[in-house]
């Protein structure tokens, strides 16, 4: 019997996309517009890592000063 996991998410990117949505980014404006590439995007609709450097050129590049726009944390209660 295979017991299941599930992956606690501790840096989540949901409220980057509540931001876009208030602000009515589409993912292919991030890519055609914007130039965040693919990889990038992919990293972020999975929640999974990014480097600081793709952070901060998402942030400059979408005039986003305040990182809670973008990232959430939820500490492992363990």
């Amino acid at each position: 019997r295979l017991i299941r996991k599930e992956a606690i998410v501790m840096i989540s990117y949901d409220p980057l996309w509540a931001t876009l949505q208030k602000r009515g980014i589409t993912i292919y404006k991030l890519i055609n517009t914007y130039n965040i590439s693919r990889g990038t995007i992919d990293n972020l609709k999975h929640n999974r890592s990014i480097t600081m450097a793709s952070l901060n050129q998402l942030m400059e590049k979408l005039e986003i000063n305040d990182v809670t726009e973008v990232i959430s944390y939820t500490p492992d209660d363990k």
